[in-house]
């Protein structure tokens, strides 16, 4: 196997690991969002929030980037009467972000 072949495969790896640790860099903070948001919401039930992390989870495949979690959170807010605009959604995104990516590359 010739030097490049084998620099080839150490960096597919190294994306693959990348992109391993971004999905669950993403995940986990979405995770803390959607508990973030049930307590602002009020609500305490462990199944409603375990439904809830699922839904937020879910709703982050719709389109690349954190724009679609906002869209989805706003709008519970919103059916629930919560006064909590995007602005303060996204700064919590961009919080519960840099919080998931440490955590997750101290697992790593």
């Amino acid at each position: 196997m010739s030097s490049f072949d084998e620099r080839e495969r150490g960096e597919e790896a190294k994306f693959a690991h990348d992109a391993s640790l971004r999905f669950k860099a993403e995940a986990r903070r979405n995770k803390h969002l959607a508990h973030w948001a049930s307590a602002e919401m009020g609500v305490t039930e462990a199944d409603a929030i375990a439904n809830y992390v699922a839904e937020v989870i879910a709703a982050d495949m719709t389109e690349a980037g954190p724009a679609d979690v906002v869209r989805k959170i706003k709008a519970d807010f919103d059916a629930k009467n919560v006064e909590i605009d995007e602005r303060a959604i996204e700064a919590k995104v961009a919080q519960f972000d840099i919080q998931a990516r440490g955590e997750v590359l101290s697992e790593a």
